[in-house]
């Protein structure tokens, strides 16, 4: 059986821990996600260190093996800046690599062969070699707005003058440079076998008494519904119990921003991030209703685009769990945008397997070693062949990961 990621809450049964001091063999292909810890760049020279931390512990066998936070180190490669086009040449893109050659975790140190397979919600591309290649500065929307301005300005120079110095006050020049800085998230793959002493880390058990939480589950509503125009929207597939507080320091721990309301100031700065080509870590979410009611809360992960990110809507509901508050979620992943027919705006397309997103959240609230308890619980009566409010299809096991906080 190859490894995989672990994703505790997929486990039927509690994973086992093998015997102390027995290595396991991590074969070739092993995927693993991990988060920088440093800041790496195309502006800075080969050889630059760079560090990163297991965020999704892996499992060979039913047996996990690399835990949360193991360390991963290495150094940059191939760093080149952008070079703009000059006297008829062409602009070249600014390239990076990420070599991580030592995995440690306090109890043991060994070599370890992998190269990178992607960079999650990057604007970059990353090809099978491993290396990051970096946006064509003059392929922007903010460049190609300058070469629309100087047309302007060829036929009416004062005209021009004014579309330049409103174009400067609204959005700055797009920077094409390979810059991540510590929290991006990125995925390597295991190019020789890697033996390992399984950590011993504790998991968190499932959650108690069964029989009450899956009675709380199948009471509790799954289908969000958008504003404009009403209609059936996104499918819950998390829930937390704890207190608003525990929610906020676990999200914002792992990396997570609290999104903006919607409005001018937000959407000022949506328009500046898609016309530069760059992040918004706050960029405001749709409203989606739950029980006739907004969300209490709202959290998104980005990176270096406008286009991909990850997020999450929670909404409390009245009934409480072992005398905790308890709040339903539903997570998506952007992965584009475009003009949406049914909305008449620009929109966010997701994908369509929400199971994936639902594994993200698990994964980054247990890192956060806050966590008492986890269960995924099954559901019934969840309609199949369904698209949410833009059109999207989700597809989905039906199960809700259940994250007691401590």
């Amino acid at each position: 059986m190859p490894s995989r990621v672990c994703y505790f809450v997929l486990a039927v049964a509690p994973l086992t821990l093998s015997t102390p001091g027995s290595a396991i063999t991590i074969p070739t292909g092993t995927i693993i996600d991990l988060r920088l810890t440093t800041e790496v760049s195309s502006d800075k020279p080969s050889g630059t260190p760079v560090s990163a931390v297991v965020i999704s512990p892996v499992e060979v066998n039913n047996t996990l093996v690399i835990g949360f936070k193991t360390q991963l180190d290495g150094v940059t490669a191939d760093s080149n800046a952008n070079q703009p086009a000059a006297n008829g040449s062409e602009e070249k893109p600014a390239t990076l690599r990420v070599n991580l050659t030592k995995i440690h975790d306090g109890g043991q140190s060994k070599a370890i062969s992998c190269t990178l397979v992607g960079v999650d919600n990057a604007r970059e591309s990353v090809d099978q070699s491993g290396l990051i290649t970096g946006i064509k500065a003059s392929q922007t929307f903010s460049s190609l707005a300058d070469s629309g301005v100087n047309k302007v300005t060829e036929k009416n120079a004062q005209l021009g003058q004014l579309l330049s110095g409103i174009k400067k006050s609204f959005a700055k020049e797009a920077d094409p440079s390979i810059d991540y800085k510590p929290g991006i998230e990125f995925t390597i793959k295991l190019t020789q076998p890697l033996d390992w002493n399984p950590t011993s880390q504790k998991l968190p058990p499932p959650i108690t008494p069964a029989a009450q939480l899956n009675a709380l589950v199948a009471q509790e509503p799954f289908r969000t519904v958008a504003l404009k125009p009403p209609s059936p929207s996104d499918l819950t597939n998390l829930m937390f119990i704890g207190t608003e507080n525990q929610i906020k320091n676990a999200f914002k721990e792992s990396g997570w921003f609290a999104s903006d309301p919607l409005g001018r100031s937000s959407t000022m700065k949506t328009a500046s991030a898609i016309i530069q080509n760059d992040g918004y870590d706050e960029a405001p979410m749709s409203v989606l209703t739950l029980n006739n009611k907004p969300p209490d809360m709202t959290f998104e992960k980005q990176n270096n685009t406008f286009a991909s990110r990850h997020h999450i809507r929670l909404f409390l509901m009245p009934q409480q769990f072992a005398g905790k508050p308890v709040y339903v979620a539903a997570a998506t992943h952007d992965i584009k945008i475009y003009f949406s027919k049914t909305s008449r705006s620009i929109t966010h397309g997701i994908d369509p397997n929400i199971d994936n997103e639902r594994s993200k959240v698990t994964n980054d609230v247990l890192f956060t070693g806050t966590v008492a308890g986890v269960s995924l619980v099954d559901r019934a009566n969840i309609p199949k062949d369904i698209s949410n409010a833009t059109g999207d299809r989700l597809q989905t096991d039906d199960k809700v990961s259940v994250i007691e906080f401590k």
